[in-house]
């Protein structure tokens, strides 16, 4: 009498069984979970998208890689990271925190909507980064007090101190220093525009529209006479290095925790 090996038969269960497993759930973990900083202030209203879940944010409420901090029209937040660096979120703005390695120095934010204010450790690691992503463009830096915005399909970069380099999706770059602004606009191969010294008034505006200082304060340096007159005395090649000393570095003071 022959007698038929079961081998066959379970191999075909075993194939069956690995076909009806996911194929993600063979790949390495994902990085939620993994704690990029703390919320360190906020204007409500502000959430914190983590997964599927939706938490109201407040200070110390601690934020993950992968977290993403939505803020309303009235609202703005503070977020401090393991590295040392700050970001202040402007109001109506999303902002991703993909990854945040502090020992590694290797931070990337994604702006789909609105504004921030970074400043950013200096980098020392050799594989360090520090990139915030729009859809239009990346800007990295080493170490420095930068903003970001996008709105309407156009990202605007304003760098208050260091240098920041700016591009586009398809790899064209510019260098941006402090005191100037640059724009990078949807699908544009040309690349982002030269960038120019920003005006009093446009640096006024970056200032203000991620501040969660009193305006008070802010009002009176945006308004200084003095301030203006600073930056017109500036010549177009000393603006950039002179632009911390001068009296103008009041529009920009260094985000400080609270």
């Amino acid at each position: 009498m022959n007698r038929k090996s079961p081998y066959p038969a379970a191999l075909v269960c075993l194939l069956s069984f690995a076909l009806a497993i996911p194929f993600d759930a063979f790949a390495l973990p994902d990085a939620t979970g993994q704690r990029a900083g703390e919320v360190s202030r906020v204007i409500p209203a502000v959430s914190l998208i983590r997964g599927a879940k939706s938490l109201n944010a407040n200070a110390k409420t601690p934020v993950d890689w992968q977290d993403v901090l939505n803020t309303q029209a009235n609202g703005r937040a503070r977020v401090s990271l393991d590295d040392g660096s700050v970001l202040n979120v402007g109001s109506d703005s999303s902002v991703k925190v993909v990854k945040h390695d502090a020992g590694a120095q290797q931070t990337d934010l994604e702006v789909t909507v609105g504004k921030i204010r970074s400043q950013a450790q200096k980098i020392s690691q050799p594989n360090g980064k520090f990139e915030v992503h729009t859809p239009s463009g990346v800007a990295g830096v080493v170490g420095t007090d930068f903003f970001v915005g996008y709105e309407n399909n156009v990202m605007t970069v304003i760098v208050f101190d260091g240098q920041v380099k700016v591009c586009n999706l398809a790899g064209l770059c510019v260098a941006v220093k402090a005191g100037q602004i640059t724009t990078v606009r949807n699908s544009d191969s040309n690349g982002p525009a030269a960038p120019s010294q920003a005006n009093l008034s446009t640096l006024s505006e970056a200032v203000a529209s991620t501040t969660l200082e009193p305006p008070r304060t802010l009002g009176r340096s945006i308004t200084s006479a003095k301030a203006q007159q600073s930056l017109s005395a500036l010549s177009p090649s000393s603006r950039s290095s002179s632009f911390r000393s001068s009296p103008l570095a009041v529009l920009a003071p260094p985000l400080h925790l609270p």
